[in-house]
């Protein structure tokens, strides 16, 4: 089992964003918030203090999220990247990301965040 993590959860999707802190919350980990632009995921990730982000490819505005990707993978931060389907490839720095499926589930959710964190 893995060990619990904070979490910072990215989605503009209120429900989804309430739905992913109720399953992070049963499977033990800790949502440190949620946020909904990628210029407060920005400002979120410059902070830090968290140990992996459930990252929406898109935001508020259809927004792609790959500059808080980028901001992530410069922490050393792992994430998780959430879509229903990505239409786009995702740019070659993220091309190999850790996908989480829509629609969720707690066990989807579970094996994603064990593949962040395979020694944990």
């Amino acid at each position: 089992m893995l060990t619990p993590k904070s979490i910072l959860v990215i989605e503009d999707e209120p429900l989804i964003a309430m739905m992913l802190e109720d399953y992070l919350d049963v499977l033990g980990h800790k949502v440190v918030g949620t946020v909904d632009t990628v210029a407060e995921a920005l400002d979120r990730v410059a902070k830090g203090d968290f140990d992996a982000a459930i990252l929406d490819v898109h935001l508020r505005g259809n927004e792609p999220s790959w500059p808080v990707a980028d901001a992530l993978s410069d922490g050393g931060i792992p994430f998780l990247l959430a879509t229903g389907g990505l239409t786009d490839q995702p740019p070659a720095r993220h091309a190999d990301a850790r996908i989480l499926a829509k629609p969720f589930t707690i066990d989807g959710i579970r094996a994603a965040l064990n593949r962040c964190f395979p020694d944990a």
